[in-house]
């Protein structure tokens, strides 16, 4: 840093490349700066050095953070680190140093806030072709120009006479629109039963299908029924018994004068035999 610095205005080194000087020593750096900047006239020739170069000395931080969202959204990283030095300015900009807080822990959040923000706005929910995306913005700006000629919504021929573009091309690109934003199943949905558009007491969520467990016990009753068929009459009256009635092996031997051991191995025989056909393929 030393072969970098030169004395500036007697008060702060002058920096040949801010962006080469070392993260630690950026950090100690930058509360010199920003303890000369909050003392200079805003607009004056050394203000403007001061900021400038509190942003080159701290846009080592905006790449780190922007690293976490390299590739995100097709965005090349460098456009990422540029949104995220917006962040950056506005942090040199709302920086007191007498808060008495690093620069890089207030720092931070902005930076992120920005990236993020920039995604939010930018990158659609639903992946759609290049083409269907520049489509959306022609036709945003199309509904915006004809609707305040026409006073109304335009509708699909009006869209395509004006772009100059089929219909059938107009519908895909409104189509494909719907991909920009993903909304929640838990927003209101219009309900037909009260004939209120957004009704509040409902949501799309509650109009989705969820699973229903006895499908899988109807699956098992088509296949035990012809297994059943194949046992005798004291078996399957066992197992009527058992599982129908809900008896125990005492009261099924009482009812068919058997003692409770024959009953139990009656029934264990025949739960192999049930269990084995059921696992077999049919």
């Amino acid at each position: 840093m030393s072969a970098q610095a030169h004395r500036f205005s007697g008060e702060l080194p002058w920096i040949e490349n801010a962006q080469k000087v070392a993260p630690k020593d950026a950090r100690a750096l930058s509360k010199l700066f920003f303890a000369q900047l909050q003392v200079l006239e805003e607009g004056s020739r050394e203000y403007q050095y001061v900021r400038n170069t509190l942003i080159e000395m701290n846009v080592t931080l905006v790449r780190f953070v922007a690293s976490r969202f390299r590739g995100r959204g097709g965005s090349d990283f460098e456009d990422i680190v540029q949104v995220g030095t917006i962040g950056l300015i506005k942090a040199i900009d709302r920086f007191d140093l007498s808060r008495e807080v690093e620069f890089t822990s207030f720092a931070v959040p902005n930076i992120l806030g920005e990236i993020k923000r920039h995604f939010r706005n930018t990158t659609w929910a639903v992946h759609v072709p290049r083409r269907l995306q520049e489509l959306r913005v022609n036709l945003t700006q199309a509904r915006e120009q004809l609707a305040g000629t026409l006073d109304r919504r335009p509708t699909v021929k009006e869209l395509a006479a004006h772009l100059e573009l089929s219909e059938e091309e107009i519908i895909e690109g409104l189509v494909a629109a719907n991909g920009y934003t993903a909304g929640s199943i838990d927003m209101p949905a219009d309900s037909p039963e009260t004939g209120h558009v957004g009704d509040r007491s409902r949501s799309y969520a509650d109009s989705i299908g969820d699973c229903d467990p006895a499908l899988d016990l109807i699956v098992d009753l088509q296949a035990l029924a012809p297994l059943l068929a194949d046992l005798d009459a004291r078996e399957r009256r066992i197992v009527q018994l058992r599982f129908g009635q809900e008896m125990t092996q005492s009261q099924i031997g009482a009812e068919l004068g058997l003692s409770q051991m024959h009953v139990s191995r009656l029934l264990t025989r025949v739960l192999s035999r049930l269990r084995t056909g059921m696992l077999t393929d049919q």
